[in-house]
């Protein structure tokens, strides 16, 4: 009798070994019916986790991933926000969790963005409105570098510049670049940003506004005729005579010397052309007419203007109309992004 009561209890044990490694290992859970996230702090137990878990529905028995935890010392889970949208055994679920898979929403910057299209991106994103994150973004313009970023579901549009500015720094740092005139640096940079296309071409372009700095030439750069009408709330997609005739302090057809502040985020390439622009005796340039990207440079203002008609009468030629003229200072061919407002 007592040895059947001892097969009994290790009958027992072994059906319970079975059904905790097959609801463990085997069996794939899923008790919700929408993506769910569970947010794990730095620190919890075990028990809590498999908690958390259960209470969202990832596991079936809190049991079940501290049998898992219990059965992998080696793996350690690691903090932060999950989201779980399938089935998964115990087993999986702590797999992902031991590695750190933890949610993020991927934001990808473009080089040359200004705020403007900064705050569609994070609105997008869903981290805040574009109004919120332009009234905490605009005093920083020029300094949010734009790269690739990875952010907490939570994050603020404060959190978001700070990494961008943390971002800039860094890059800055790597640079070893003098602090001296570092505003007017990533300024020039800013324009030199928006207006080249082809990678050889950014130092020459940093060089003919330096030249035109020096002349005390007034830089009629486009980018930041379009740039004043956005802060006017003036932007219609294009630049039109109106808009060259703003007295805007950003707007360099009417105001000589840089603008008061960056028009773009510069990146690597354009902070570098800024930093050491050029020698060259050019003081002009504008788009080519065959939409290379590419740009023709001038010493004197005839050639220049022969150029510029040699454009315009491109841009007719492809757009079978005369389009709105544009001016004929630095460059024609800047045509930035529409502001949020």
């Amino acid at each position: 009798m007592k040895k059947l009561i001892l097969w009994l209890i290790v009958l027992d044990l072994l059906a319970a070994a079975g059904a905790g490694y097959y609801f463990a290992w085997v069996e794939k859970y899923r008790g919700f019916e929408q993506p769910v996230f569970v947010e794990i702090p730095r620190g919890t137990s075990t028990m809590k986790i498999g908690e958390l878990l259960a209470e969202a529905g990832v596991v079936r028995q809190p049991l079940l991933f501290a049998l898992v935890r219990a059965a992998r010392q080696k793996a350690r889970p690691q903090a932060g926000e999950y989201e779980f949208s399938t089935a998964a055994t115990p087993d999986e679920v702590f797999s992902r969790i031991a590695r750190g898979d933890i949610f993020q929403i991927e934001v990808r910057v473009p080089e040359g963005s200004n705020v403007f299209d900064i705050a569609r991106i994070v609105e997008q994103a869903g981290f805040g409105s574009a109004g919120e994150f332009l009234k905490v973004a605009l005093p920083q313009e020029g300094f949010l570098f734009p790269s690739t970023y990875r952010f907490k579901r939570k994050t603020t549009v404060d959190g978001v510049c700070r990494a961008m500015r943390a971002q800039f720094d860094k890059v800055w740092g790597e640079l070893k670049a003098p602090a001296e005139g570092k505003r007017e640096t990533v300024i020039l940079a800013s324009l030199v940003e928006t207006e080249a296309v082809l990678q050889e071409e950014r130092a020459k372009i940093a060089g003919v506004y330096r030249n035109r700095l020096e002349k005390g030439v007034r830089l009629e750069c486009d980018p930041t005729v379009a740039y004043a009408a956005m802060l006017d709330g003036q932007w219609r997609g294009t630049i039109y005579k109106s808009d060259l005739a703003n007295r805007n302090s950003y707007n360099t057809y009417q105001h000589a010397g840089l603008p008061p502040g960056p028009v773009a985020n510069p990146g690597v390439a354009s902070l570098k052309a800024a930093l050491h622009p050029e020698e060259t005796d050019d003081l002009y340039f504008v788009a080519k007419a065959d939409h290379s990207g590419g740009h023709v440079f001038n010493k004197d203002l005839a050639g220049h203007q022969k150029a510029v008609a040699a454009y315009r009468h491109g841009e007719h030629k492809s757009s079978g109309s005369q389009g709105q003229e544009k001016g004929a200072g630095a460059s024609v061919a800047a045509k930035p992004k529409p502001p949020v407002r």
